[in-house]
């Protein structure tokens, strides 16, 4: 493991789009593949670069867990100078509507915001990824127990992050890392909130 630097960009878009369909490749399902690393890569390591850090192999990125240390701030940050340039890039109806592509640029130009409830306790979030060759070791632990040993340290008492509801997978990862569900209202996914001290 080892801090994410900028040249780390193009290989951590890879691995979102690697394991961007419930941790399996969501190639198949992108005409842009850029756009899932624009939507949950791109940020964190352009505003929250010190809390990025990539899972190297040797032969390059594999994994990685990016955070938010505010939740809020962050989003004003994306709203004020990320959003922008893609809306620009990706009007709406500039892909096939019902399509993966379609969901990501309507997410760009009406990006959701976490539930007051949810950031109120647990104000940092996260975006954690792994090659699926590499799920099941304990790098995926150890990459989220150091985002919470930085996130403690800068004081923030809880962190949270959405999952798609029927990532059964990927949730019972979580929760053994002590992740409890903190809102269920979306159709679609779950606030899982883990609290740091």
């Amino acid at each position: 493991m080892r801090p994410c630097v900028a040249g780390d960009r193009a290989a951590l878009y890879d691995v979102c789009l690697l394991t961007g369909d419930s941790g399996s490749d969501a190639s198949p399902l992108y005409a842009v593949p850029h756009l899932l690393g624009d939507v949950y890569v791109g940020p964190y390591v352009t505003f929250e670069p010190g809390l990025a850090t990539v899972f190297d192999d040797g032969a390059g990125a594999q994994g990685y867990v990016l955070g938010a240390l505010d939740t809020r701030a962050f989003e004003a940050r994306c709203e004020k100078s990320w959003w922008p340039s893609l809306r620009a890039a990706h009007p709406l109806g500039s892909v096939a509507e019902g399509t993966a592509d379609a969901r990501l640029v309507a997410l760009i130009h009406d990006p959701p915001a976490a539930p007051d409830h949810v950031v109120r306790e647990h104000p940092s979030h996260l975006h954690v990824d792994l090659l699926p060759r590499w799920q099941g070791g304990g790098w995926g632990r150890r990459l989220m127990e150091r985002l919470f040993a930085q996130l403690a340290a800068a004081g923030s008492p809880g962190v949270h992050l959405g999952v798609g509801r029927g990532n059964d997978r990927a949730i019972a990862f979580y929760e053994r890392l002590g992740f409890t569900v903190l809102d269920d209202t979306s159709a679609d996914a779950l606030f899982l909130g883990c609290r740091l001290f």
